[in-house]
């Protein structure tokens, strides 16, 4: 396979990984398991429902084959979006999901890679970023197509090991590796803007030495186009795609209030989520 081909079809298709069916499957893991971090994983949905659709490489989907490629959950927060993925695999079942955060559970708050499917232990912001490119340069030098995918959560670009990273990707021309920014706009205690402003990332990426774009980050048919581009244009360069998205996308009361960062459904906050679902344009 040609690395700037798309991967081969696993008969996923289209009526996989559903945005609003996801959330619904993130609500239950949440209410199931009195535990945070709606917002976050809500705002990753559609790129992360991308990806496993149309370009993480599974072979005879299998999470652990040798050639696949890889996704690194840097901000690990949002982990329970991946664990909605893995449940349409397959890999996780519906009792894991009801079960979740119980005690004995093996699904974690934050994503660890003693759970079959996830590639790395983070939720320590700035790390995970720092552990992908290590592998996109073991891949490259192994001279495999493979391809590394790393999701940054915008407040996490305030650490200074991500842009070591960057520096590090960039030098080693590390084409094999890309980037993705979810800019919702907060981090755990204000916003990115109040925190520590961040100004224009695609500049910045591009200052570093990457091919960049921008996407609107709930709109599955930019995010594909981009991300095919992206491996399209043979530049040499290590990619960064910075998606603009909305925390707690999906359910109203939620979109955009940071308070959703760390709290808790109730009995009625639940059945109230659940019921603003049903009227997504994206059907279960």
């Amino acid at each position: 396979m040609k690395p700037d081909q798309p991967p081969v079809d696993h008969n996923i298709g289209r009526k996989h990984f559903c945005p609003t069916r996801m959330r619904r499957t993130i609500l239950e893991m949440a209410y199931a398991g009195s535990t945070v971090h709606i917002g976050c994983a809500f705002s990753i949905v559609e790129l992360i429902s991308v990806l496993y659709r149309n370009y993480l490489r599974y072979p005879e989907n299998n999470p652990d084959a040798e050639g696949r490629d890889y996704l690194v959950l840097s901000k690990g927060h949002g982990v329970m979006a991946q664990y909605a993925c893995m449940h349409e695999l397959g890999w996780i079942s519906d009792e894991q999901i009801k079960g979740y955060f119980a005690d004995g559970s093996e699904l974690k708050g934050l994503s660890d890679s003693r759970v079959r499917g996830l590639e790395v232990t983070s939720g320590s912001l700035g790390h995970g970023f720092s552990v992908g490119v290590g592998i996109a340069m073991g891949l490259k030098r192994r001279g495999t197509d493979q391809k590394v995918y790393a999701i940054l959560g915008d407040g996490e670009l305030n650490e200074g090991a991500v842009w070591e990273g960057v520096l590090v990707a960039a030098h080693h021309d590390l084409d094999n590796l890309m980037l993705i920014v979810d800019q919702n706009g907060f981090q755990a205690m204000g916003s990115t803007e109040e925190i520590l402003k961040l100004g224009d990332l695609d500049d910045k990426f591009q200052s570093f030495g990457f091919q960049t774009a921008e996407v609107d980050g709930h709109d599955e048919v930019e995010i594909d186009t981009a991300i095919s581009k992206l491996w399209a244009e043979r530049t040499g360069k290590p990619k960064a795609l910075v998606a603009r998205t909305v925390k707690g996308k999906g359910v109203p009361f939620m979109e955009s209030d940071n308070r959703w960062h760390y709290t808790r459904l109730t009995e009625d906050t639940f059945a109230q989520a659940v019921e603003a679902l049903k009227t997504s344009r994206d059907q279960l």
